[in-house]
């Protein structure tokens, strides 16, 4: 094993195991609520896709501010690095505090755009109207998680992680079976969860901050300078959350039971997510390495390192997806008593096995060109995947065969166009800007 190796693994293993943790969230509530039934499962589904819409858009707080902080640290600025840390998490409170209001106002007619019945519509609103209040602890959690990523720390989020999931385990057992609060519960469960695992992070990036004496107070040019340089990976992220999105959307009417296959889809994606953030372990290296690398003026090492990276990337989708194949016959009893859910949910997940290999490259990709700041090329890169997927999508929906051409678009259009629009972007060379500041014309 060489040193790129050594690395790539000091990084990718925490982030890893963290990253397992945290869809542990929604794992944790899928089983827990599923056996309240088909349509509080369902109504999770849907008020599930709302709350990931919202937070993943802002996922650049942790994405932007690992590949800041490791530009500075490869300079040599550790203050300035945990400067800019500062002001993401200034950036997380403002959005975070905004998002709850919009949020918690609008609950009813988000949910209602998905055109569930009555009684889904019921489940996903209450779900909603309390876990919107978890959404401030999340971006903070998400902008303190990337600025000790940059600072090649993947440990610490690890050890919060699996604090704040077994929190999770314990709160949302006891309020929905031990108090019988039914949906209600798994969402304040949830909150509490989140709150906590926000507290430690930000402690530990506030004490860091204090002993290199960098600023704590809010510093209105260095927070909008952090909501500028995010805004080309919200693009990038509302893209790919509209497709996610649409794919929901289609669902709806791909079959003759829509909640039946809503509850499907919603454990399908539940455990494609949880899958995705496994592979992204790889990614959350290459944004803090390549970070580092070019902040250092290393572009002979990044591209070694990205070759590297996109070797594991493969590999590891391979993994991935014999396991999620090996585990669909089986897998369904976890989430649901239904037995049509349990049925159907079989073919799904063996047409999601067979996109891991491809989406564990694009993963890697992904994460080396946000460590390289190359958000306005990904920005554009998602409005021609959404061009692309979103007809495939609502096509394989109106068509025969329910749920499965639905997932099959997914894994052909959405993850193959992604592939094609990245690997073209790393063989060239307008990516690799060095410096602290990630620069372009």
């Amino acid at each position: 094993m060489n040193t790129t190796d050594r690395e790539i693994l000091r990084l990718a293993v925490p982030a890893f195991l963290a990253l397992v943790a945290e869809p542990l969230f929604l794992l944790t509530d899928a089983a827990v609520v599923g056996h309240l039934g088909t349509a509080p499962l369902a109504g999770l589904g849907i008020a599930g896709v709302v709350l990931q819409t919202i937070v993943g858009l802002c996922v650049f707080l942790a994405y932007g501010t690992t590949a800041s902080v490791a530009r500075h640290l490869g300079a040599g600025d550790l203050r300035g690095a945990l400067a800019q840390g500062i002001d993401g998490c200034w950036l997380a409170v403002l959005i975070g505090g905004a998002a709850t209001a919009v949020g918690f106002v609008l609950a009813e007619p988000l949910v209602g755009l998905f055109g569930a019945g009555d009684a889904v519509s019921e489940q996903a609103t209450t779900y909603l109207r309390i876990a919107i209040w978890g959404t401030t602890p999340l971006l903070l959690m998400l902008a303190t998680t990337g600025v000790l990523r940059g600072l090649q720390d993947t440990r610490t989020p690890l050890w919060v992680a699996i604090g704040g999931n077994v929190a999770n385990i314990v709160l949302n057992v006891t309020l929905v079976y031990g108090l019988d609060l039914g949906i209600a519960g798994s969402a304040i469960g949830s909150v509490l969860a989140q709150v906590g695992s926000a507290v430690v992070l930000v402690a530990v990036v506030v004490r860091a901050a204090r002993r290199e004496g960098a600023p704590l107070s809010p510093d209105l040019p260095g927070i909008r300078a952090a909501a500028h340089a995010g805004t080309p990976l919200v693009m990038r992220t509302l893209t790919l959350r509209a497709c996610l999105l649409v794919g929901t959307y289609a669902v709806t009417f791909a079959g003759t039971d829509p909640e039946t296959d809503l509850a499907t889809h919603q454990i399908a994606i539940t455990l494609w997510t949880f899958l995705a953030f496994t592979l992204d372990a790889l990614a959350i290296a290459a944004q803090a390495i390549t970070g580092r690398a070019l902040g250092a003026g290393d572009v002979d090492g990044t591209r070694r390192l990205t070759r590297r990276l996109v070797r594991w990337g493969w590999g590891g989708g391979i993994v991935t997806g014999l396991l999620l194949a090996l585990c669909a016959p089986w897998i369904g009893v976890l989430f649901s008593p239904d037995p049509e859910v349990q049925r159907l949910l079989v073919p799904v997940l063996l047409v999601a096995a067979l996109g891991q290999p491809i989406a564990g490259v694009v993963f890697v990709l992904d994460g080396v060109l946000i460590g390289a700041g190359d958000g306005r090329y990904l920005a554009w890169g998602g409005l021609l995947v959404l061009a692309a997927y979103a007809p495939a999508a609502l096509l394989a929906a109106a068509g025969p065969g329910g749920l499965v051409p639905v997932w099959l678009a997914m894994v052909v259009v959405f993850m193959g166009s992604r592939y094609v629009v990245l690997t073209r972007r790393a063989r060239g060379d307008a990516w690799l800007v060095t410096g602290a500041l990630a620069s372009r014309a």
